[in-house]
C-alpha cells in the first residue's frame, strides 16, 4: 500500500467557494485517470489559497504503488492553476 500527500498553492483564488472550484476538478481528474486510487482533500480546509490532497493505492508490489503515485503526482503538478509546493510519498510494508 502507498500514500501520497500533495501540498498545493492555488492560483487566483479569493474564497473557499473558489477553492472548491479548483480542488474538485483536480480530485475528479485523478479519479478518472486512475480509478483504482482513493483521493480526497485532506488538509488546509480553512485556507483558501492552500490545499492538501491525499492519494492512496493498494497493490501487490511496492514498485507498482510507487509508479502509480508518481503518475498521480505528475498529473496534478502539470495543472497550470496550481503550484505543487511539496509531495510526500510513503510505501507501507506488511509490518506497518
Amino acid at each position: 500500500m502507498g500514500a501520497l500527500t500533495l501540498d498545493l498553492l492555488l492560483g487566483d483564488v479569493h474564497s473557499l467557494k473558489e477553492k472548491r472550484g479548483v480542488v474538485r476538478p483536480i480530485v475528479a481528474e485523478v479519479l478518472k485517470r486512475f480509478p483504482a486510487v482513493a483521493v480526497a482533500e485532506t488538509g488546509d480546509h480553512d485556507l483558501y489559497r492552500r490545499a492538501e490532497i491525499g492519494i492512496a493505492v493498494v497493490s501487490a508490489s511496492a514498485g507498482n504503488c510507487q509508479e502509480v503515485l508518481a503518475k498521480c503526482e505528475r498529473l496534478v503538478a502539470g495543472r497550470p492553476e496550481i503550484e505543487l509546493l511539496s509531495a510526500r510519498q510513503r510505501i507501507y510494508d506488511d509490518e506497518e
